[in-house]
C-alpha cells in the first residue's frame, strides 16, 4: 500500500448542509483517516491519510458534494504522511 496524505480546501456552499457528515461517510468507507472541519471563512478543510487510490476517490466525491452543496472549487495539496490519525473525525472549528 502506498501511504499518502493530502489537504483539501473546499470552497462554495459547504457549511450547514451536512457536508462534513458526507465527507466522513465516504472517508470511513474508503478506510481513510484524518479529519474534516469548517473554517471561519465559510470553507471546509479536510486532512486525510490513506491509500492513494482512496484519496483520489474521496476527491471525486468532494468535487461533486452532497445534494444541497454548491462546490465552487477544491484545492488539493499533497502532504507528508504523519500516521497520527487513528480514525476519521468531524472537528469543531
Amino acid at each position: 500500500m502506498v501511504k499518502k496524505a493530502a489537504k483539501f480546501i473546499v470552497k462554495g456552499t459547504v457549511q450547514g448542509i451536512f457536508f462534513r457528515q458526507f465527507v466522513k461517510g465516504h472517508a470511513d468507507n474508503l478506510k481513510l483517516r484524518g479529519f474534516v472541519r469548517n473554517l471561519t471563512g465559510g470553507d471546509v478543510e479536510i486532512i486525510v491519510e490513506g491509500e492513494m487510490g482512496a484519496i483520489e476517490r474521496l476527491a471525486g466525491f468532494v468535487r461533486k458534494g452532497p445534494e444541497h452543496s454548491q462546490i465552487r472549487g477544491v484545492q488539493i495539496e499533497e502532504r507528508k504522511w504523519s500516521g497520527d490519525f487513528k480514525e476519521f473525525k468531524i472537528l469543531r472549528f
